[in-house]
């Protein structure tokens, strides 16, 4: 089994988000059984947390508000999970259901510390 990253990106900032407040809400039960399946096949290894819509990024030559990474497109989740491979990843990350809102799952492989 091998780790991976889902990082969940949505709208959270912008004066119309994407997903709206009302489609959160109608996701949010969606969501948290979703996660709790990966918890039942015993392949959630980081409990999800929550943070807030400020941030900061950091270059080299600057520090800006914002965790944008394109526009207004935010990190609104974040955990790990493990996996036989890829594709189980991308299969578990397309249970997601605020994908159906406009969300995206990005999935990242860990490379094991050498």
């Amino acid at each position: 089994m091998q780790d991976f990253l889902l990082v969940i990106r949505r709208d959270i900032t912008s004066a119309s988000p994407t997903p709206t407040a009302d489609q959160m809400k109608e996701a949010m039960e969606p969501y948290q059984e979703w996660v709790a399946g990966i918890a039942g096949q015993d392949k959630l290894v980081g409990t999800p947390k929550r943070w807030d819509a400020d941030g900061r990024v950091i270059t080299s030559t600057e520090v800006t508000n914002g965790p944008f990474g394109t526009g207004t497109d935010s990190i609104g989740g974040l955990f790990l999970i493990k996996s036989e491979n890829y594709e189980e990843a991308v299969a578990l990350a397309q249970g997601c259901p605020i994908i159906k809102y406009g969300a995206t799952v990005e999935v990242r492989m860990a490379i094991p510390v050498a």
